[in-house]
């Protein structure tokens, strides 16, 4: 995963950034955001890079049907299931999209199957060696239809690349309000590669982040679950009822039911998060100490969901919104554009209807290094977490 991200972010993503910082001209960062994660996810999942973050952002046929698909397939969810029925019988509305959308990724994926297990036979003859999802599946001994391969590829795409985007869309949008937490972001930030790679900061641009520098950015995945709990990338999901029970409150649900939930309603919650539940603030995820990020409940924090059936990917999320976060707040100062409005859009997944249009300057970080330094002269001790949590925005 981290290859795949850093060489989408370093080649691509922030060059794109910098290329709106020089002309002056704002970008779409949902936008960008959604190609980054697509191709990343496609290259972890199946090992195929389908470029929508190069020069130019092309339009990519899987990329189009699959958001043609995605979209088509809420109706479903808003609609009785006899209507939809009857509109895909008759051939009517969205049903139709949905249906070509279908025959496009199925004939994608199909041609990268046939073409992986060519790959593969010629591996075992000396040719390249692939890593991916798709590739381990294949090499297994249980013998796996070229169906089930394809569901399994796409439910990866469909889990880790909508969700990661949003996610980091309402994470940049709530920064660009919060210039406090901006600002200890760019504490940890710093304080980690001054440690790691020394107080030339031109070096700190020249490599991505590795994975023992991303986790160490306590106080960064605390800023991007607590965007998480305010805006969930899922806002609601349902259960199906497989025998009788009742709720904690004694309600009884009956075997056979879909229970609905709003996931967004319990991030704002008062008797969940307390009073303040509608402000930003990530501190509500540290330890008392202020030196580690402390995991909540999953059944209090369910943008994960819970129990068996909670994210495998959340890991690998957490990861490439980390490393996105931290490239971008290193070498950027976003702000949304003038006259720009930020709004939800109804979808299975909490997209910005109107995008995210930010206008891309460059970071300074001289005013960081000074406050890092002139506590370090004050507390010798100067370690990471101590800097971030004492002296400093008190």
């Amino acid at each position: 995963m981290a290859r795949w991200v850093n060489r989408a972010i370093q080649l691509r993503f922030c060059p794109i950034l910098k290329t709106a910082q020089v002309e002056g001209k704002p970008v779409d960062l949902q936008d960008l955001l959604l190609r980054l994660t697509f191709d990343n996810i496609c290259g972890l999942a199946f090992g195929k890079d389908p470029q929508t973050l190069a020069p130019g952002l092309p339009d990519n046929t899987f990329s189009s049907a699959f958001d043609r698909a995605t979209e088509a397939s809420l109706q479903r969810f808003i609609l009785p299931e006899v209507v939809w029925k009857l509109k895909k019988w008759l051939g009517l509305g969205m049903e139709v999209s949905l249906s070509r959308s279908l025959v496009q990724l199925d004939k994608y994926m199909s041609d990268i199957i046939n073409t992986r297990k060519l790959e593969l036979m010629n591996h075992q003859n000396g040719g390249p060696q692939h890593d991916d999802l798709l590739s381990r599946f294949m090499k297994k001994k249980e013998s796996y239809s070229d169906k089930f391969l394809q569901h399994v590829a796409l439910n990866f795409i469909l889990a880790g690349r909508d969700t990661s985007s949003v996610a980091l869309s309402w994470f940049f949008w709530l920064v660009s309000l919060n210039p406090r937490v901006e600002e200890k972001i760019l504490i940890e930030l710093c304080t980690v590669l001054v440690e790691t790679r020394g107080n030339d900061t031109s070096k700190w641009l020249e490599e991505p982040l590795v994975f023992e520098e991303v986790d160490q950015l306590a106080y960064l995945k605390a800023a991007l679950s607590e965007t998480l709990r305010l805006y969930p990338s899922v806002p609601e999901d349902s259960k199906h009822v497989i025998s009788d029970d009742y709720l904690p409150d004694g309600t009884f649900v009956p075997s056979g039911s879909n229970i609905t939930y709003s996931i967004y309603s319990t991030g704002r919650m008062k008797f969940i998060w307390g009073e303040d539940c509608l402000e930003f603030k990530p501190e509500r995820w540290m330890s008392e100490d202020g030196n580690k990020y402390q995991v909540q409940d999953a059944f209090r924090f369910v943008a994960f969901n819970a129990g068996p059936r909670i994210c495998l990917g959340k890991d690998l999320a957490y990861l490439q919104m980390k490393s996105i976060a931290a490239a971008v707040l290193l070498r950027h100062r976003l702000a949304v554009a003038p006259g720009h409005k930020v709004e939800q859009k109804m979808s299975l997944t909490l997209f910005m209807k109107y995008g995210l249009v930010m206008n891309v300057t460059p970071r300074d970080l001289t005013p960081i290094l000074a406050k890092i330094e002139k506590f370090c002269k004050i507390d010798h001790s100067c370690g990471g977490e101590h800097i971030i949590n004492n002296g400093i925005h008190q």
